[in-house]
Order: C-alpha cells, then structure tokens, then sequence
C-alpha cells in the first residue's frame, strides 16, 4: 500500500500554495472581518487540499469522486469570497485577477480529476492488496 498518495498530485501541490497564499493575504484583512470573512475564507482554502488528501484516503471511486467534488465547490467558494474582499476594497483588482490565474487551472484540474475518477472506477492506489 503506497501512504500519502496525494502528495503526489500536482493540484494537491497546488492547492496548498492557494491555500498558503491566501491565509497570508487575509492576515492583512481588517480586524473586524477576523471572524467573518477571513474565517470562511481560511475554513474554504485549507479545505480544499485537505478534501484532495481524504479523498484519496478512501478505497471506492465513488467515496473518491465525492471529496474531489467538495474540493471543487470549496475553490469556488474561495473564489466568490475573494470577489467579495475586492468588492469591499479588502483587496485590489489586480490580486484578484492574480488568484484568478492560479484558481481557473486548479478549478480545470479538479474537474479532470473527477471524471478520472469515475470513468476509472475503483482504483486506488493507496488500497492495500486484499488478495496477495
């Protein structure tokens, strides 16, 4: 059985950079917005890299494919609530196009990920050999 398959994966790669990126961004946030806003927005980054991992912690496609698909709707989340920290002027134009150019192709990875995943079935390769 191979542990920690996911470390592999270059969207779990870079899905920890978003997420490195943008809890950074957010300690520059104004400090009313600590448990509004910035929360959501660090609870919806990490939770993509982390879905990736659990994902792929589970032996059946369809268990997989269901964490691949929360990663997904997590991005998107992130993706909404950096449009809403540029709408309250929390973070420029240009910073938001800058995580947009790092979101479109996770978002693209994520998606081929899925579909891998179902059209492959059951595959695992962190699923130990049950019949050696």
């Amino acid at each position: 059985m191979e542990e920690f398959y996911y470390r592999k994966l270059e969207v779990y790669k870079q899905a920890k950079t978003l997420s490195h990126e943008v809890c950074k961004l957010i300690k520059t946030y104004p400090a009313d917005e600590r448990f509004g806003l910035c929360d959501q927005l660090r609870r919806a980054v990490m939770s993509i890299p982390i879905n990736i991992a659990e994902g792929f912690g589970r032996f059946s496609a369809k268990e997989k494919a269901h964490f691949i698909q929360i990663a997904y709707g997590s991005l998107n989340e992130v993706m909404c609530e950096l449009e809403l920290s540029q709408d309250e002027n929390y973070i420029s134009e240009e910073q938001l196009k800058e995580f947009e150019k790092q979101i479109r192709p996770l978002s693209k990875q994520l998606a081929a990920l899925h579909k891998s995943i179902i059209n492959n079935g059951d595959y695992n390769p962190t699923q130990p050999n049950l019949n050696p």
